[in-house]
């Protein structure tokens, strides 16, 4: 069936949240705090990991920052956060500036959204065989989603939606990426998504904060370049 790997890291999303939502308050604030770090430094490594696997570092680095450059004239970030605030508006009445819902949105949204395994899984699903790599993925994005609404509040469920979408439409287009990506368009599409996986773990960890949103544009511009420019 195609779609079902879709379907299923959704509900893994959601039962996460859920659970997280439930006991997340019986979590001490230090535990939750060094459980955070820990995921931020596993992202770090996975996005290290992806990065090193170019065959050019050029074309990551100049995918990204040309990316940056289209992302913040598109103001994506912003477009980002405002929907998260959207959502509160309608969901929460904590209106305060302070509140962790639209953090928990965006950071969860993104790290659910980017990396190899979103792309590679897109693929699977559109051919309708049984979808391996969305149930790996689903798993360990339940268990982040206990862990991002213990943290954040219920903002973060939401990107259970984000990934619906984002999933959804790269699954129906599945068969026309695969056409269009080479391997090499696929080597330095994944280092730079491991460039932007990284830079997650370092807003996880407070090192610094990146616009991610504004970054996104840069896993469309490398394999472009790739196109272009790759001997």
């Amino acid at each position: 069936m195609r779609g079902l790997g879709t379907l299923i890291n959704t509900g893994t999303v959601l039962v996460g949240g859920g659970v997280g939502y439930f006991i997340g308050h019986r979590i001490p604030d230090t535990m939750r705090v060094l459980v955070m770090q820990v995921v931020g430094l596993a992202t770090m490594i996975m996005g290290i990991q992806s990065a090193m696997d170019t065959h050019n570092l050029v074309f990551p680095l100049v995918g990204t920052v040309i990316g940056a450059i289209i992302g913040e004239l598109l103001k994506i970030e912003e477009r980002l956060e405002s929907v998260g605030e959207w959502l509160k508006k309608k969901f929460t009445r904590d209106s305060s500036d302070e509140s962790t819902f639209v953090k928990g949105f965006v950071t969860a949204t993104l790290l659910f959204c980017i990396g190899p395994l979103t792309i590679l899984g897109a693929i699977e699903d559109a051919s309708g065989k049984t979808p391996q790599l969305y149930i790996i993925k689903g798993t360990l994005d339940g268990f982040l989603s206990i862990v991002f609404v213990a943290a954040y509040g219920i903002g973060a469920i939401f990107s259970a939606a984000s990934v619906f979408v984002v999933q959804g439409l790269l699954t129906l287009g599945g068969t026309g990426i695969d056409a269009i990506l080479d391997d090499r368009m696929r080597i330095e599409l994944f280092a730079t998504g491991g460039f932007l996986v990284l830079a997650i773990g370092l807003n996880l960890l407070d090192i610094k904060r990146i616009k991610l949103g504004s970054l996104l544009p840069a896993l469309v511009v490398t394999p472009v370049l790739v196109a272009l420019f790759a001997v």
